[in-house]
């Protein structure tokens, strides 16, 4: 579980991140919602120590991470695993030497207990028989399975994923979702997806929150959001043809 309290972040006269609560619970997709330039990827940034908060505190079970010292630092990052937008693999290495490189990094392993691994990674995401291939040769949703593997390769007890969506057709999205949930219900992980795509949050927000203009205006489930009052939040949802469409007729 991550819990956020009274988060600010400020770049100059820029009040980003205002008077930010929100907990990211355990065993659960956590939706991170809201327009371009509402804050979520500035939150996200301070919650995995690359911005440091002006105030406030950000807790890993209970451990107050942005107080800690560097090393104390380091040793919760071995326990975050990322899905970056465009997946970002290196483009110089295969799928294995790219799924072995965390594991390198944050791991004692021996090289064929990585190897082990990296195919357990592989089959776990449905690319087996993919090691050798390099990242040129993969489809946009296998490049994002890729990235997945990769980030839960060294066994992260949590897992932030941002925009894993962002370019894939609708059917893959789906799938990338439902991966992403089972993986974090399998191996109860604290897994936070920053996102704008409605269709990923009623597939999979099991806790959504909004934000908007660096406010956190609103959380709840997926079953929740769609008779939510906030207005703020309802022009968000509502904002395509197709979803107004839907709340013509549902009211």
């Amino acid at each position: 579980m991550i819990e956020i309290k009274g988060i600010n972040k400020s770049f100059g006269d820029n009040h980003v991140l205002r008077d930010i609560d929100v907990t990211f619970e355990s065993g659960k997709a956590n939706l991170l919602i809201g327009a371009s330039g509402s804050g979520k990827t500035t939150l996200c940034k301070c919650t995995v120590g690359l911005h440091s908060p002006d105030s406030g505190t950000i807790s890993y079970d209970g451990r107050i991470f942005n107080l800690m010292s560097r090393i104390e630092k380091k040793e919760v990052r071995r326990e975050i695993g990322f899905l970056f937008q465009g997946s970002a693999l290196f483009d110089y290495m295969t799928v294995e030497e790219n799924i072995l490189f965390p594991i390198k990094m944050f791991s004692n392993l021996t090289k064929k207990e990585g190897l082990d691994r990296v195919n357990f990674c592989l089959d776990r995401v449905d690319l087996n028989g993919t090691n050798k291939l390099m990242p040129s040769e993969l489809s946009g949703g296998m490049k994002k399975r890729v990235g997945i593997a990769r980030a839960i390769s060294a066994k992260p007890k949590y897992l932030f994923c941002d925009e894993p969506n962002s370019g894939l057709d609708p059917q893959t999205s789906i799938l990338i979702d439902n991966l992403i949930k089972e993986i974090t219900h399998e191996y109860n992980m604290t897994t936070v997806v920053i996102t704008h795509d409605m269709n990923s949050v009623l597939e999979i927000g099991e806790h959504t929150s909004f934000i908007h203009k660096g406010v956190m205006l609103w959380d709840g489930t997926n079953k929740e959001i769609m008779d939510a009052e906030t207005t703020e939040l309802t022009d968000f949802v509502y904002a395509s043809s197709f979803m107004k469409e839907l709340k013509r007729m549902k009211g």
